[in-house]
Order: C-alpha cells, then structure tokens, then sequence
C-alpha cells in the first residue's frame, strides 16, 4: 500500500433519476443502458486525459489538470445527454488529495487499484449536490486554477459566472462557487441543498448583449416600447386633462371633470407653504 499526496481536479458526476430509470425499464435493459452512457464517458475520460476512479451513479474522475476537466464536463453535457436521455450533474474542485495505492493482494479481491482520500473529495461532492440537471459548477479554487482561461477543446461560447456563496456541512471555509457554461440556463444560481446552505450572491445570472438570442431581443424590444408608449402616452393626455378647454374640445369633460378639484387643491397648499 503507498500514499501519494498531491493536487489533482476532482470531478464528481452524477446521472439523475438513475434509480427510477432502473425500476421503470428493468435490470437487463437499464444495464445494457446505463453500459452505453459508460462507454460514451469513458471515451471522453481518455480523450481529456482524465482517470476513472470510482463508478456507482455516476463517476469519481481525477484530472491533473483543472481546464481538462472543464472540458470534459462541458463536452459531456453538450454530447451525452441528448443521446442516452439521463440528465446529470458535475461538481469540480481542485486541491489537495492523498492517492492511496491499494496492494495486489487487495486488488485480487475486487478493491480498487488507486482510491482517493481527503477534504477535496468531500467539497467536489457538495458541489456537485447543488447542480441542476445539466449544469457543472466549481469552487473557487479551481476557478483560480483554470484562470476563466479556455482552450481549443472548450465548446464554443463558455462562459464562467460566480453564483454564489455557500456553507458545505462538514467544511470549515465557506466556499465561492462558479458555474461554466455556454447557455444562460446553465449559469443560474442554485439554491441550497441537503447539506449545503447558500448565504448569498446574486439572485439571477443575466445574459451578455453578444449571447442574446432572438427571443431575448424581441422581449428586450417589446418592452423598452411599451415604456416608451407608456410615456408619451401620460405626457400628451396630462396637458388636455389638466386644462378645462382643452378637455371640452375633446370631449373628455365628463370623464376628468375631477381633475379640476385636484389642480385647485395643489394650488391652495403651494399658495399656503410659499
């Protein structure tokens, strides 16, 4: 047995509802499933020069470097989703991690060849808790790590945006935690979980002028309109109700004769005060 201590990218991925899945479609047919979403992610795994550690709902992958693993979650979720129709969820943390190196002796018995030990586990976990389906977030660390740098691998249009400010149970340090990604979806903020509490940050991630797209042009547009019809709309009717003649000339006597009243009072208090 060895124990090795160094700093690694840790990636916890979860699939959503796997359990359901495997009561709704059966043993055999969610096995033979669930072995084709494996293939896919391992093949993504090799490609970003990541290691498999751990599989039960998911994955535990360790990447020595932080923009490797970026890029294999957002690959993974550009890609893989659509095709297998399991949602999932990532949570990246870099740090300290202690490699324990199991002997042969063990490993002829069905343990694992490499596991790994340490806090960094814990946090990439409670960050991964918090995701929504689809989503791949990242402490703060990682985000010092990686820089908000990218790469030729990085899908086209990622982006990095702090979400928030969250207490894990179990982790001294609050942490700051980053979501990454290419769509708005994809950057909200989520809210607390299970074990993990969120004490603040912003409410709501908006879009970059350059990332809008032509339903949130056209809700931009219709808006400023409105306001602006709004506006003239007051402006031009306020010089006719408040001017008995100009009311009489259209026709709108009857309907703001109250008015009157109002523009009398104003002038007797200002006539009072000054």
């Amino acid at each position: 047995m060895e124990f090795i201590e160094t700093k690694l990218a840790i990636v916890l991925l979860d699939l959503i509802g796997s359990t359901q899945f495997v009561q709704s479609v059966g043993a055999m047919k969610s096995a033979q499933w669930l072995q084709y979403h494996d293939r896919l992610a391992r093949s993504l795994v090799y490609r970003f020069n990541g290691r498999e550690i751990d599989r039960s709902d998911g994955f535990l992958l360790s990447f020595e470097r932080p923009i490797d693993a970026v890029n294999f979650a957002l690959t993974y979720q550009e890609t893989i989703p659509p095709k297998t129709r399991l949602g999932c969820r990532i949570g990246i943390h870099w740090g300290k991690i202690v490699e324990v190196k199991q002997a042969e002796i063990y490993t002829m018995t069905g343990a694992k060849s490499v596991e790994l030990e340490g806090v960094a586990k814990n946090i990439s976990a409670r960050t991964m808790s918090i995701c929504q389906a689809g989503q791949v977030l990242l402490t703060l660390e990682a985000m010092k790590a990686i820089q908000g740098r990218t790469n030729s691998f990085t899908p086209k249009g990622t982006r990095y945006a702090c979400v928030g400010e969250y207490r894990f149970k179990g982790v001294k340090q609050t942490q700051i935690i980053y979501a990454v990604g290419s769509t708005i979806e994809s950057l909200q903020p989520p809210p607390s979980g299970n074990k993990v509490k969120r004490i603040g940050g912003p409410s709501q991630i908006k879009s970059r002028i350059r990332d809008r797209k032509l339903k949130e042009w056209i809700v931009w547009f219709l808006v400023r309109y409105c306001l602006i019809m709004i506006f003239y709309m007051i402006s031009t009717l306020i010089p006719i109700v408040i001017n008995p003649y100009t009311r009489k000339m259209n026709e709108l006597d009857d309907l703001f004769h109250w008015v009157d009243y109002i523009v009398d009072f104003i002038a007797m208090f200002l006539g009072g005060v000054f």
